[in-house]
């Protein structure tokens, strides 16, 4: 299964310690600085959202540049393919993915040579503040465009992803085949120790006294009332 970050809002303290962490640590990377997981409040609630990393995920089916792409357990986009289109966006059940506007990865900061500037060009500007771009209404950033960010895990981190390990209540952790086993075995546990003696309904002299009921209830010829439905 494809691992993800799951928050439990009994703990979630709704601080957006957790948005700012994976912002600073993708800004860092040279990526979209847009956080991956957006705190949502709900009445007395709070929880970060962010993706689930779906088995069949529909946002690699929609990508038509195939930015999105399942990459061993988890789903991981490619800033630099991404074309903004948004239809990822719009197919993810969580709403777990947005746009972004700053400068991704594999784009540069600037262009130190000359383009003249004529009616026909498009001049863009430049962080370094040379003028020789010009600055009339087709003006643009190198690199700078929307695109589409989400939570990859931080798979660049060898500390794992950062909202978790920057959450100050502990409510953030990772979900992959060891934690839905043990959670799976939890709930059993929890349904055992809920009846201790015992389900009454399920219990063998309950059965037995179901199916004396039953075989008195049925009419039987002798031969069977001796195999079958007899006590």
């Amino acid at each position: 299964m494809n691992r993800f970050v799951i928050a439990d809002p009994k703990l979630c303290i709704g601080c957006g310690t957790c948005m700012a962490a994976c912002s600073t640590v993708h800004k860092a990377q040279g990526l979209q600085q847009a956080p991956r997981l957006t705190v949502m409040r709900h009445e007395q609630a709070t929880m970060p959202v962010q993706c689930r990393h779906c088995e069949e995920a529909p946002c690699i089916k929609v990508c038509p540049v195939e930015a999105i792409r399942q990459t061993d357990d988890s789903v991981q986009l490619n800033e630099s393919l991404c074309i903004g289109c948004n239809l990822c966006a719009v197919a993810c059940p969580f709403g777990a993915i947005q746009s972004g506007g700053s400068r991704p990865v594999a784009m540069a900061n600037s262009y130190d040579t000359y383009i003249p500037s004529s009616i026909r060009s498009s001049n863009p500007s430049t962080s370094a503040g040379l003028r020789c771009f010009g600055s009339d209404l087709l003006s643009w950033e190198p690199g700078v465009r929307s695109i589409a960010v989400k939570c990859d895990l931080c798979e660049f981190r060898a500390d794992g992803p950062a909202c978790i390990e920057a959450c100050p209540s502990q409510a953030l952790s990772i979900v992959n085949d060891t934690a839905c086993a043990n959670a799976a075995r939890d709930r059993r546990l929890q349904a055992a120790n809920a009846h201790p003696q015992g389900a009454p309904a399920f219990s063998a002299s309950a059965c037995a006294t179901s199916a004396c009921s039953t075989a008195t209830a049925t009419p039987v010829s002798s031969d069977a009332s001796l195999t079958e439905g007899s006590c």
